[in-house]
């Protein structure tokens, strides 16, 4: 505790001037999506360049096809582990305006309604605040030790709240330079207010619309109906055989590569006290549709699943019309987990739509993206490390969580640079990101900060 004692000391001792910094970068208008922000995204780029070059990291503005790069490194001790920190420092549009209870780029601290102190503002939990708690932890290592206590990269882009599309392209031009041994990624949650999480896996995705043709036109129902191939009951047919009685997927190989999660994981996700009550309740449902057997928690964060997002065809106005469609649509999706492989799912889809079509109908296949899972390995000495850290600041121990979704940055630091990431963040789920009055609680701007001075020492030790 030598050397971490003093840091922490710091970084409360400072709060008020960190606060401050952060409040200069809340105020900058850096919309990534609105190209009227152009120079204020311009302007949030610089700003944390200069940020980071004054606490002696080598920090440049790198420019894009879009919004710039921010990329900084510090050296560490020799042997020390390298880390490279990912975040990202464009925010949402603000609208509807009128719903805000404050100018969203006037940013200040008030009591919430849970009756914390919280930070206001657009970009305080997505994700300037996440990212500063970062850029503050190294500030008060450098004051009290004059050092870092490992080698440490930062990779800040301005595209994130519009799909990253400089972000490939920049990762692939200058992998050997941001290559480190892992990524820290800040853009995540706690589980509540007093147990922080590290998120070890998040589902891979596979996107695919289908649309199935019959007729050469839309014909009469009552001319037609019967012998006429009707493409909505095709459609409506292939999706139901997709699921059987146990709400397992049926496309042959898809559970190819999916492991069983460890019983003691299992057991760490029983204790967090989710049920399909407390879940589904707030939403209006109340009975699991998943797969037999399996808790909430496992279904979103370790099983994988086949979606309906979208069905059209034939008449949808107002009133009524009898017709038979000349086609019909639907968008599917497939959330993947462990290691399941994209390209085979697509392609064990296909051939089961193929299959079960009329030979007389036809079927076009319009693809939507792919991406496969990410999982930590449980007993990863990083991740043990980390979550030993987090729980030493934070009042109840930290757990590890499943993401039900993707984070993009996470696969393309796999795929374009080789590491894995230790996904840590302070968030909240009623912080409102891409909403009105969206807040950081005070507390995950405090403690965050001591957390990942935390995590730096376990890191590097």
């Amino acid at each position: 505790m030598s050397a971490i004692a003093p840091v922490l000391d710091t970084l409360d001792a400072n709060l008020d001037a960190s606060l401050e910094r952060l409040f200069q970068l809340l105020r900058i208008r850096s919309i990534s999506t609105d190209p009227q922000f152009k120079p204020d995204c311009r302007a949030a780029a610089e700003w944390l360049v200069a940020d980071l070059q004054s606490i002696g990291f080598d920090a440049s503005l790198r420019d894009t096809p879009g919004h710039p790069m921010v990329v900084a490194h510090h050296d560490g001790p020799a042997g020390s582990p390298h880390v490279l920190f990912y975040g990202h420092y464009d925010v949402q549009p603000v609208d509807p305006i009128d719903l805000w209870q404050d100018d969203p780029f006037d940013p200040k601290i008030k009591m919430g309604e849970a009756g914390r102190k919280i930070i206001t503002g657009r970009g305080t939990a997505d994700d300037k605040g996440q990212l500063m708690t970062f850029i503050e932890t190294c500030r008060a290592w450098k004051a009290v030790h004059g050092a870092l206590p490992c080698r440490v990269s930062i990779l800040l882009e301005g595209e994130e709240e519009s799909g990253s599309p400089s972000l490939k392209p920049f990762l692939e031009a200058n992998a050997e330079e941001l290559k480190a041994d892992f990524a820290l990624v800040c853009d995540t949650d706690m589980w509540d207010a007093e147990t922080p999480s590290i998120c070890t896996s998040l589902r891979g995705l596979v996107g695919e619309e289908i649309t199935i043709k019959a007729a050469s036109r839309d014909l009469h129902s009552g001319m037609y109906g019967g012998p006429a191939a009707n493409p909505i009951r095709v459609l409506a047919r292939v999706l139901a055989g997709l699921h059987d009685d146990t709400g397992r997927v049926t496309l042959p190989g898809f559970y190819d590569g999916v492991d069983e999660t460890p019983r003691n994981v299992l057991s760490s996700w029983q204790k967090l006290g989710t049920t399909a009550e407390s879940f589904l309740g707030p939403v209006g449902l109340s009975q699991p549709a998943g797969e037999t057997g399996r808790s909430v928690l496992e279904m979103i964060w370790a099983r994988p699943t086949a979606e309906f997002n979208g069905i059209t065809g034939g008449y949808t106005g107002k009133g009524f019309k009898t017709v038979i469609a000349a086609e019909a649509s639907a968008k599917v999706s497939f959330r993947l987990v462990h290691r399941q492989d994209p390209a085979k799912i697509r392609d064990a889809f296909r051939a089961y739509v193929r299959e079960n079509i009329p030979a007389d109908c036809s079927v076009e296949f319009h693809p939507h993206g792919g991406s496969p899972a990410i999982r930590l390995s449980y007993d990863s000495p990083f991740l043990m490390a980390a979550r030993s850290a987090l729980s030493d600041e934070w009042p109840k121990p930290a757990v590890m969580t499943g993401g039900g979704g993707s984070i993009p940055i996470v696969g393309d630091f796999q795929t374009y640079l080789g590491m894995e990431s230790l996904l840590v963040g302070f968030g909240l789920a009623d912080d409102r990101i891409h909403s009105p009055n969206e807040k950081y609680d005070l507390a995950s701007f405090q403690k965050g900060q001591r957390s990942w001075a935390r995590i730096l020492d376990a890191l590097s030790r």
